[in-house]
């Protein structure tokens, strides 16, 4: 697993991730805000599945 999730992305994906999660054991939000665990776990993981799939990165680039 390459890393393919940048600093921005990351940043969001975790902020949005556990407000859902916040949200959905509150009872604020129903059942669908546990989907919060997806962006959580990409965005600390740093690697998406789905960019993979579409060869999408958003992370800077390293020079060799």
């Amino acid at each position: 697993m390459k890393v393919n999730v940048g600093g921005i992305d990351k940043i969001a994906r975790i902020v949005v991730g556990a407000l859902l999660l916040i949200l959905a054991a509150t009872g604020t939000l129903g059942a669908w805000a546990w989907i919060g665990i997806v962006p959580l776990a990409t965005g600390l993981m740093g690697w998406c599945p789905a960019y993979s799939l579409l060869g999408i990165k958003t992370c800077p680039m390293k020079k060799e």
